[in-house]
């Protein structure tokens, strides 16, 4: 039998914990995060991973799913891989020049319509949705299907993740916006 895992690398930001002893660390090798290596960072957790699995997807939804099943009381508060990329950003993601990737914002090259920014439009260092980005560079041939398949569920799992710490603080209000969507308000975690 073949065996189809590779290893991904990504870091989870953890909440409700603010240090990692040995309590911590016991309970989360027991709980399957043997593949992370843990560290601080101003005051936040972070687990690095560098987990086998069939895809990033399955690598990150197993690796919150050891977080929860450790009781050391953390949440995971998102994926670090920011959904929002300057043009340098994008460069390095692509590997090809800052100078090409302006040029595909600016149309001279590629069949245009590249993704408008969505912030710091005023401070003249314009941010991208990665998402989108990617979605246009796989349009156009420039990426493969599992470089916007791994930016989509990023985004996805971030949002939701976001949601779920936002309902922490103000679950009427997120309620209230859900249905104002006509979403159905999930149960609360």
């Amino acid at each position: 039998m073949v065996d189809c895992n590779r290893e991904f690398e990504f870091v989870l930001v953890l909440s409700g914990v603010t240090e990692i002893g040995p309590r911590v660390m016991d309970a989360l090798f027991e709980a399957g995060c043997d593949d992370a290596t843990p560290s601080v960072r101003f005051g936040r957790v972070y687990l690095t991973f560098a987990r086998e699995a069939p895809s990033l997807r399955e690598a990150v939804l197993s690796a919150i799913r050891d977080v929860k099943r450790s009781g050391i009381g953390a949440d995971v508060l998102c994926v670090d891989d920011c959904n929002l990329v300057s043009q340098a950003d994008i460069a390095r993601r692509i590997k090809r020049t800052r100078q090409q990737v302006g040029q595909y914002v600016s149309g001279q090259r590629g069949p245009g319509n590249f993704p408008g920014p969505v912030c710091d439009l005023t401070e003249g260092h314009p941010l991208w949705r990665w998402c989108e980005v990617s979605y246009w560079l796989w349009q156009n041939g420039i990426v493969g299907e599992d470089v916007l398949n791994d930016s989509r569920f990023v985004a996805t799992i971030n949002s939701v993740l976001e949601l779920l710490h936002q309902r922490r603080y103000d679950s009427a209000l997120v309620d209230e916006i859900l249905k104002l969507f006509d979403h159905p308000v999930p149960d609360k975690p």
